[in-house]
């Protein structure tokens, strides 16, 4: 227990430290008035843009190793890189790279806490999920397809909490990489309308413009759906 709480203050610690370093370097040479400003956006946009379509192989690599870091050791969530990558890659690419970036990123986090974080997992959480087990005993893969799919849990927490199950990696990336698509396709699809809407106009758009955009309200009506069924699976998946 001693090991565990000395790893999560050290990945605590890392985390808060890399923050602070991007922070500073970032604003050494960008003042909050220039990040916020339509220019400094559209400006940027354009030269990711011109980066990508001159070096669209090398920006994918860095972008899923970043991703993959993003998620371990540093314990990022989805939605952030989605809208990025969206952003930067568009709706398919983007997504192919944002899907494999965090599932392999939270494979290796699985890997690493069922090593290091096994016992603290199974303390903390094994009570109020072990309805779960024999669910989990009947067909690992088929859900935990459908734990991913069903979320409405953080994601660092949904990342480890199949450690009670003693789940195959296989099973646990396969099941990762293809029940993740429909909530990561939302923010990707997003990040690629607000790329268009932004190219398209020279000043500000207002803020109606931009949700009825189809290439956000879409995505948006697309959210709230995913939600309603996600409401729905939860109660199914999840009850006694």
């Amino acid at each position: 227990m001693e090991n565990t709480k000395k790893i999560k203050l050290f990945i605590g610690l890392s985390y808060l430290l890399i923050v602070c370093l991007f922070l500073y370097f970032f604003f050494s040479k960008f003042s909050f008035e220039e990040i916020t400003s339509y220019d400094f956006i559209k400006n940027n946009q354009i030269y990711l843009l011109e980066l990508k379509e001159s070096n669209l192989f090398l920006m994918s690599i860095i972008f899923l190793i970043s991703t993959i870091l993003w998620v371990f050791p540093f314990l990022g969530f989805g939605t952030p890189v989605g809208l990025i990558g969206g952003f930067i890659f568009g709706k398919w690419i983007g997504i192919i790279l944002v899907v494999l970036g965090l599932t392999i990123g939270s494979t290796f986090l699985y890997i690493f806490g069922n090593y290091f974080l096994k016992d603290f997992i199974k303390n903390t959480f094994l009570k109020k999920f072990q309805n779960l087990e024999s669910k989990f005993k009947k067909s690992e893969f088929i859900y935990l397809l459908f734990y991913r799919f069903v979320g409405g849990i953080p994601w660092q927490i949904q990342c480890l909490l199949p450690i009670l199950f003693n789940v195959k990696i296989k099973n646990y990336f396969f099941a990762t990489l293809i029940g993740i698509v429909p909530g990561i396709f939302i923010p990707v699809s997003i990040g690629s309308g607000l790329e268009k809407i932004i190219d398209q106009n020279e000043v500000v758009p207002s803020l109606k413009d931009i949700i009825f955009s189809p290439e956000i309200y879409l995505p948006l009506l697309a959210f709230f759906l995913l939600v309603f069924l996600t409401i729905i699976l939860k109660n199914f998946f999840f009850k006694d």
